[in-house]
């Protein structure tokens, strides 16, 4: 599935750094309450920097891919699962963000059958 979100996990001691970077760049700087969202005139690319601290726990099992002609270090698919997880469990999101998640929890497990038994109970029988 291709989308034009971007999301991304930066070393919280980095995370000043990134967005001065971006800053001087052009990029329109919005903060939220566990994340920063990035975005520049003209581009219909979303960039959003988490900053929940959970998300640390991502960096060092992410693996350099290639990713639209790019190379990057990419999270584990399980890490995905859980991040989706996570959003889906905050029932301060948008219906329709969870929404979103949950079907991103289900495509996950279809391509991933072993990652199934990884969900919590509740989203396990909504992903049947």
């Amino acid at each position: 599935m291709v989308s034009l979100d971007l999301d991304i996990v930066v070393a919280g001691q980095d995370l000043d750094k990134v967005c001065d970077a971006a800053a001087g760049k052009g990029f329109k700087i919005e903060a939220y309450e566990h994340s920063i969202n990035l975005g520049l005139a003209g581009s219909d690319l979303r960039i959003q920097l988490h900053t929940d601290s959970r998300y640390q726990d991502f960096i060092p099992r992410a693996r350099t891919k290639k990713v639209l002609g790019y190379r990057g270090k990419v999270a584990a698919v399980e890490d995905v699962l859980k991040g989706k997880t996570w959003a889906y469990q905050d029932t301060t999101r948008l219906r329709s963000k969870r929404q979103k998640d949950l079907a991103d929890i289900i495509r996950i497990v279809e391509a991933y059958p072993g990652l199934r038994r990884r969900l919590p109970p509740e989203i396990k029988k909504l992903s049947t």
